[in-house]
């Protein structure tokens, strides 16, 4: 077993960074890294899209609204549905599992 690496490069100014941290059919891991004022435009998935805060705060925008979340908080996007994140203030990092691997 291999431990899976937690620095995600510097974001570039115009998106955020990302690190592909581990990669199958049955899941895809990725570590994210926004600035403040960055964020992942809306988008979706044909997979279930879990994401888990480990820095920071961020609002997260699903079908359900708005939700604010810090470190150790997660969310859950069904397949389908249009999803989107933003850092406000501070660094925000979080993993993003998806499953299965798009």
């Amino acid at each position: 077993m291999k431990p899976l690496p937690t620095d995600v490069p510097a974001p570039r100014a115009e998106r955020p960074a990302t690190h592909l941290l581990h990669d199958e059919p049955n899941v895809r891991v990725v570590a994210f890294r926004l600035e403040p004022g960055q964020q992942v435009a809306p988008h979706h998935s044909a997979a279930t899209v879990i994401l888990q805060v480990t820095e920071g705060e961020g609002v997260f925008s699903g079908a359900d609204g708005e939700l604010r979340l810090r470190a150790g908080e997660t969310v859950v996007y069904a397949p389908g549905e249009t999803h989107a994140i933003t850092a406000p203030a501070g660094t925000l990092r979080f993993l993003a599992i998806i499953a299965p691997r798009p």
